[in-house]
């Protein structure tokens, strides 16, 4: 069996572009799927796998660990930075998807069977929706009450949510006292029953990322996601040690490499490794076995495409540390068009039974992608009242 050609079929969803992988074999009707979407890198992933196809077309796509290494280690750069690390993960979990319908078994069955019976996923505020999600302003916190009670009246017992506007690096009170009315007005919103996260977007400095942390912590989160730059890992360190809020991060980190540093310091206690962008599963897997080691929980971040989606869960029911799923549902309205999907949600509760097909056990229909063609990613940029250049 030899792989014949790589495919790239890119969807625009508005603030990101889907980029699917489709890796096709010389037997009839074989082929696998994966997902290297990156916002506001598409050409750039589009023509990386380009030049990884060099590599792997006329080799047995049934060795993914050995095309993975030919990949990260050839042509002389290794694949650490983020574009060749996603463009590797599409390839990547395109292998293994061939491999379990050649097997004839689901991904989660080819690393081990699964460890539950379940997986719960948690939503964002507004179900993805760009403008309810990353526009509602942290102001605003009688809007963030009413997208939490949204979201539990769509299912869900978890969800996400920006509360944290952008600051400088040293910042007074009022953006503090902003972020604490919103996440008040979600807890009374929606009680204690119900798990609520707050994603900083690595906005803060360290020190902000403290204050923050410090001030939310009554509110009893789930998680605070990236309370400061995902490099600054003494910082990470730091406000992990200082709350007993959990504190998870991960979703920017591309190799091991970086997971051994940030695990080595206790920089958090749940890793958002994100498989399209880590290297695809062969490199997940081994970011998973080293998080176990520390005892630190898996929340994959996955706001990307339906590929990406199924790549998640399939490794949720593989991993014991595995505690949730981020998904995205109504970022574009026809997001179900586009994909056939083995696994099943349960409505109330948000939870997600086993796929039981081969690989992903997904469908992509390409006429549907083809309705939705590229086009220029929504800008997002952030600048402080002085005008100089914060984060989004």
């Amino acid at each position: 069996m030899k792989i014949t050609k790589i495919e790239t079929h890119v969807c625009h969803a508005r603030m990101r572009n889907w980029i699917f992988v489709k890796v096709l074999t010389n037997q009839d009707g074989l082929f696998g799927w994966g997902e290297a979407t990156l916002e506001w890198h598409t050409r750039a992933v589009v023509g990386a796998i380009e030049d990884l196809a060099q590599l792997v077309v006329g080799e047995d796509p049934t060795r993914p660990e050995h095309l993975w290494q030919m990949m990260f280690r050839q042509h002389f750069w290794h694949g650490g930075g983020i574009v060749r690390a996603t463009a590797i993960a599409g390839i990547d979990i395109a292998l293994w998807d061939i491999l379990g319908k050649v097997a004839g078994l689901p991904c989660s069955k080819l690393f081990g069977g699964p460890v539950r019976d379940y997986v719960r996923t948690y939503c964002h505020l507004g179900g993805g929706k760009m403008e309810d999600f990353y526009e509602t302003a942290v102001d605003e916190a009688r809007r963030f009450g009413d997208l939490a009670r949204q979201a539990v009246a769509d299912g869900f017992t978890a969800f996400k949510s920006m509360a944290v506007p952008p600051t400088m690096p040293i910042e007074g009170l009022k953006p503090i006292k902003a972020a604490e009315a919103a996440v008040k007005a979600m807890r009374d919103a929606v009680g204690e029953s119900i798990d609520i996260m707050v994603d900083c977007h690595a906005r803060p400095s360290p020190a902000m990322g403290l204050k923050f942390a410090k001030a939310l912590e009554p509110y009893g989160l789930y998680f605070f996601e990236e309370p400061c730059w995902p490099e600054s890992i003494d910082g990470l360190a730091a406000i992990n040690a200082a709350v007993t809020t959990p504190i998870a991060t991960g979703e920017r980190g591309t190799n091991i490499a970086y997971f051994r540093d940030l695990f080595n310091a206790r920089g958090c206690e749940i890793c958002q490794l994100d498989l399209t962008h880590c290297g695809g599963f062969t490199e997940a897997r081994r970011i998973a076995a080293l998080a176990e080691a520390h005892r630190i929980a898996l929340a994959p971040h996955n706001p990307q495409g339906p590929v990406s989606t199924a790549a998640s869960l399939e490794f949720g029911f593989s991993q014991p540390s595995y505690i949730i799923c981020e998904t995205v549902h109504a970022d574009v309205p026809w997001r179900q068009d586009v994909v056939q999907e083995g696994f099943t949600v349960e409505k109330q509760g948000r939870i997600v039974r086993p796929n039981t097909k081969p690989g992903l056990g997904i469908t992509i229909n390409e006429a549907e992608v083809k309705k939705h063609p590229f086009q220029q990613e929504v800008l997002q940029r952030v600048f402080y009242k002085d005008g100089s250049v914060g984060d989004w």
